[in-house]
């Protein structure tokens, strides 16, 4: 796959530099004496876009003939200039912007389906990341980590020890689920991904949209609106809405390289001082590659345009380990899994000539290869003369003695050459290959009547292909003949969401009413789909292989067992949605927004939602805003459908672990009500103030209630009697040990303040930035709803979503999380800062110990003190954490930017997921294994991998 990919790009570069050649239209663009960086200039009618560099220089590529040239930028007002272009001949058009407030002049659409608003006049807060200047200052190679450290209520975190959790990267806003955030792209509904989160340390039962998908050489820039708009935009818009604005530019080839990798000597494993024990990679390891191209060409006469952006990146894997305590047996492999992912995204208007139509279509693909290491499996390793742990039943064994069949290149041995051979001594990590593929595509009208009703038309289509496939593992329990060779790879199966969704939009101005009018309304029909396949039988089956004394072998390939025919599905549904909205300037200072919508969805019904925001301008350089709203969710066709099988050795007896579809009979004979939509009501005041044009300040804070929030329950053992004999009868009959369900279990509130502070000044060739990014958040649980059958008994109760699950739910963000990122720019040279604290984070271990008898709960996971002294509470306490970044770029030429810099400069890790002063009998030698990882660290704060080195390169033609 890498040289197809490779092929991809080298023709995609040679298609995008065989541009015809034309006359270059250049200059500088300042504001009172000092170079405007940023800016946007645009010549019309041929749509050629670009932007003013540091030094406030611009080149365009133009044919002969008359234009318009816009200049317009955050904190100028706009202007606009007429030149015309001689054959054979270069021109020059300079242009001197005059100032206005800065940031919060900045123009945003999300929000507000009619005429674009300053975020300074929104009723709501409102972020626009640039992609380019993002990217740029940080070693950070995708688009998720960038947004996480330039928004204050971003968070996202890679995760180790999730299964498919690690090879898809979700977020979340404002502490909330991964599909509590609604995401578009051009305005548009983006698909979810097929996954659905499992396991891991963030977004149990959660689904999402990987951001990841859409090459960041194609945005422009990101909108994120930090409020509930399910009344505007409708499902999954409770914590707010990230709307990924594609690029325009024409004639302007850019080209974005960059190579990073890991400097963690400490912590690498290849350091250790038994370096049999772990798998090892590199001293400087997740060595990154990433290339972006980006290119636009004109399209007829009227302004019309095709951009195509594209990237590319290669990561490696990375290997950790706590060098101050011992070994983690669990996870000899622990840190991240490697990624090559690839793809492209095109966006296109051609306005049709004669008319006020134009017509407009975006879409890309993009694929993904993610390889990641499961948990260990150890044959037998021992801890004091004592066996602690025996794994024979998950190796291939001689069918007559029992005996280890050792299979070179997969199986290790942690112990030194000449050693004598010890099947004690030996492991193996079974890998997962993920493969995701993602491809979407959208196109519409739009256009404006004789009557000034502005109309907008579209179809958006999107599918998520997410297929596993086990590699280097084994399934034991296919009978081992000798002279035949052991299967080691398996099809697991995997699933595909679709989405199509139609929308129509009119919107109309009346500037006779009051101060002005908007009226909006229109509608949306949405069909998904939803495909769970079945592996192959090799990779689920107990093929009936047993040890010596009669214990069965376990089933399925180690790591990840296939999806089971019992597991397939092929679900789908429709939904038809209205909306209205209005805002009305009731004089020039008080603005009041509103927005109510309908949805009917085909599985489970009706919804409606409304929303009011205002905005009152205190003094032209302070205005008062605030919302309050409700929203909904709708439960996704992979909560609905999603399940999945495990195996377990209880007793030498093979045991399924099923997580059950909620459409099954087994749900609904243990009483889990059919999923329907979580609804939320959210509120929110704030101010956004800009005492000078230099410095801008938001503050915002928010209260969201969410009622049913879908999650998965815990564990329930068949033959419970507490359970009842009809819910007992059921598991029996299908086989099934141990049963968990997902569940509108849990009501929940967010509480939280985002502040913003933006500061920026140019004196001659100078120039100083600072931006505040800070989010202080709490979730607090106010109910869960249990069923019935499970209130028979303390426990039972406890069971259905626990102490430990409670604290991953809490765990979604830090406590708080600030980011100050500053720099200053003389002559050629930037240096610049990023310094972020994350807050403090807790979560709990499984629990080796009984609760004392006078415990608050009983069911609380407890941990025996080494010294004898009785037990503690098993929780893993993540104190805060500072991290510091630096980066020095030099303008080389006007086509050609380099920066060097480092992340994480001294080294910081988050606390090891263990309580101080406990050991464990999971591994004989301290908590490790307890924890969700498996592993000495959680995914939490700034993540595990410390110091990261980088330089990029920028060359734009």
């Amino acid at each position: 796959m890498i040289s197809q990919l490779s092929l991809l790009f080298i023709g995609f570069f040679v298609l995008l530099t065989t541009s015809v050649f034309a006359q270059k239209l250049t200059g500088k663009v300042t504001s009172v004496n000092n170079p405007a960086t940023g800016v946007t200039v645009t010549a019309y009618p041929s749509g050629a876009g670009t932007s003013t560099d540091a030094y406030g220089m611009y080149s365009l590529n133009l044919k002969p003939g008359t234009y318009k040239v816009s200049f317009s930028g955050v904190g100028f007002d706009k202007q606009v200039l007429t030149v015309t272009m001689v054959a054979g001949e270069n021109q020059t058009l300079n242009a001197d912007l005059a100032p206005v407030t800065s940031s919060l002049k900045e123009v945003v659409i999300l929000g507000n389906r009619g005429a674009a608003r300053s975020k300074l006049d929104s009723p709501v807060p409102v972020d626009v990341i640039s992609i380019n200047q993002t990217n740029q200052t940080t070693a950070k190679p995708d688009l998720m980590s960038q947004l996480n450290q330039a928004v204050p209520s971003f968070n996202y975190n890679k995760q180790s020890g999730g299964d498919g959790s690690d090879a898809i990267d979700f977020a979340s806003l404002r502490g909330l689920g991964f599909d509590e955030t609604l995401v578009l792209v051009n305005g548009k509904r983006r698909h979810l991904s097929a996954f659905v989160n499992e396991v891991g340390t963030r977004g149990r039962g959660n689904s999402g949209t990987d951001l990841n998908a859409i090459p960041e050489a194609a945005i422009d820039h990101v909108e994120i609106e930090r409020d509930g708009a399910s009344a505007e935009y409708g499902s999954d818009a409770i914590a707010g809405v990230i709307n990924i604005v594609l690029r325009k530019d024409i004639n302007h080839l850019t080209v974005n390289a960059g190579f990073s990798g890991y400097d963690d000597q400490s912590h690498n494993t290849l350091n250790y001082s038994d370096p049999y024990a772990y798998y090892t990679g590199k001293k400087f390891d997740g060595q990154t590659f990433t290339l972006g191209l980006d290119d636009g060409l004109a399209i007829g006469k009227n302004g019309g345009f095709i951009n195509i952006g594209a990237n590319y990146e290669n990561q490696g894997k990375t290997f950790r380990d706590d060098p101050d305590l011992a070994i983690s047996r669990e996870r000899r492999a622990f840190g991240d899994g490697s990624v090559e992912s690839g793809g492209g995204m095109y966006n296109m208007e051609i306005p049709l000539a004669g008319t006020k139509t134009t017509f407009y279509s975006f879409g890309g693909y993009n694929y993904k290869h993610s390889q990641v290491y499961a948990y260990t499996r150890s044959w037998n390793y021992i801890v004091n003369g004592d066996t602690l742990r025996s794994n024979e039943t998950k190796y291939p064994t001689d069918p007559k003695t029992g005996a280890l069949i050792f299979v070179p290149g997969i199986m290790k041995v942690d112990a030194a050459a000449g050693v004598p051979f010890n099947p004690n001594n030996v492991y193996y990590d079974p890998e997962e290959d993920v493969y995701i593929k993602d491809v979407s595509g959208a196109f519409g009208f739009r256009g404006t009547t004789e009557s000034d009703w502005e109309w907008d038309l579209s179809n958006n289509i999107g599918r998520n292909d997410f297929h596993y496939f086990g590699e280097n593992t084994f399934n034991a329990s296919i009978p081992y003949v000798a002279g035949q060779p052991i299967q080691t790879r398996f099809d697991d199966g995997g699933f595909n969401f679709l989405q199509n969704t139609a929308n129509a939009d009119i919107t109309k101005h009346f500037a006779g009413v009051a101060q002005g009018l908007q009226l909006s309304f229109g509608g949306e029909y949405r069909y998904e789909r939803y495909h769970l396949y079945a592996g192959e039988p090799n990779s689920y089956i107990y093929g009936g292989a047993t040890l010596p004394d009669g214990t069965e072998k376990a089933s399925g390939s180690e790591g990840y067992p296939g999806y089971q025919p019992s597991d397939a599905v092929i679900a789908h549904r429709s939904n038809e949605a209205l909306y209205a909205e209005g805002a009305l300037n009731i004089t020039d200072a008080w603005l009041l927004d509103g927005a109510a919508r309908v949805e009917h969805y085909s599985d489970f019904g009706g919804v409606s939602t409304f929303k009011l925001a205002t905005s009152y301008k205190v003094t032209d350089n302070f205005h008062l805003r605030g919302s309050i709203s409700t929203g909904f969710r709708a439960p996704t066709l992979q909560q609905l459908n999603f399940s999945n099988t495990n195996t377990s050795i209880i007793g030498g007896n093979l045991v399924y672990t099923k997580l059950v579809p909620n459409y099954s009979e087994v749900a609904e004979t243990a009483g889990i009500p059919k999923l329907k939509q979580e609804t939320s009501d959210n509120y929110s005041l704030g101010f956004a103030w800009e005492p000078t044009s230099n410095l801008s300040v938001t503050v915002d804070g928010y209260q969201i209630d969410v009622k049913n929030r879908i999650v998965i329950s815990g564990l329930y053992a068949a033959g419970d009697p507490t359970l009842g004999a009809p819910l007992n009868n059921i598991l029996a009959a299908n086989g099934i040990g141990d049963a968990q369900f997902f569940a509108n279990a849990v009501n929940t509130t967010n509480r939280g303040v985002d502040v913003v502070v933006n500061y920026h000044v140019h004196w001659d060739k100078s120039h100083f930035t600072a931006l505040l990014a800070g989010n202080v958040q709490g979730l607090t649980i106010n109910k869960i709803n249990i069923p019935s059958t499970f209130k028979h008994s303390a426990a039972d109760s406890a069971t259905f979503f626990d102490d430990r699950e409670q604290y991953f739910l809490k765990a979604s963000a830090p406590r708080d999380k600030i980011t100050l990122s500053m720099e200053y720019g003389v002559n050629k040279f930037s240096f610049g800062t990023h310094i972020t604290h994350y807050g403090d984070v807790k979560e709990l271990g499984f629990g080796e110990a009984s609760a004392p008898a006078n415990a608050p709960d009983p069911f609380f996971p407890y941990v025996t003190l080494d010294n004898g002294s009785g037990v503690v509470p098993e929780i893993f306490n993540f104190s805060p954490k500072i991290t510091t970044d630096l980066y020095v770029s030099l303008k080389v030429s006007k086509a050609f930017l380099w920066t060097l810099g480092v992340d994480n400069l001294f080294n910081v890790h988050p606390d090891v997921a263990l309580v101080k002063g406990s050991t464990s009998p999971t591994s004989g030698t301290s908590s490790f294994g307890d924890s969700e990882s498996g592993g000495p660290y959680e995914a939490v704060q700034m993540g595990f991998n410390g110091t990261r080195l980088f330089t990029k390169l920028t060359f734009r033609f």
